[in-house]
């Protein structure tokens, strides 16, 4: 007898740990078990699209785990805000190739979860590639890097 869905996450920290437990696996099955069943959430990979629905964000997941590449996950400096029917996690996700020794890439990742009847779901995924830390130039002064908000 399958497991109601509303037993699979009472905490946004357990929908959290599933979340990154499937991206590691690439498990298409465990990571939308994850995300609430709703037209209005909102998934950004790093240098991608904004994508609305959940149909749209499950075939981004499909298009990336189709891909091959298992990635080792690791998040580190989280904040945390809370509330009794939300969750925001902001990490920074330290990505790697499984095998040892490989480079890790640095991403900037917002999660949002919401208490549904159904559990705790996640309703948006923000993540951003971290900007390469530079040098300072000995001579003259680099130019403050641009952001748009």
């Amino acid at each position: 007898m399958p497991r109601s869905r509303s037993r699979l996450f009472p905490s946004a920290d357990d929908a959290e740990t599933a979340f990154y437990e499937a991206f590691e696996r690439g498990d298409i099955a465990a990571m939308m078990a994850v995300w609430a069943e709703a037209d209005d959430v909102v998934c950004i990979h790093p240098n991608g699209p904004r994508l609305v629905g959940f149909e749209a964000v499950r075939e981004s997941w499909v298009r990336i785990f189709a891909g091959g590449a298992r990635l080792r996950v690791r998040t580190v400096e989280g904040r945390d805000f809370n509330s009794q029917t939300l969750a925001v996690r902001s990490v920074i996700e330290l990505l790697a190739a499984p095998e040892e020794n490989a480079p890790v890439t640095q991403v900037f990742a917002t999660n949002v979860y919401e208490l549904t009847e159904n559990g705790w779901r996640m309703v948006a995924h923000h993540a951003t590639t971290a900007p390469a830390a530079e040098a300072p130039e000995e001579e003259e002064e680099a130019d403050a890097p641009h952001t748009l908000h």
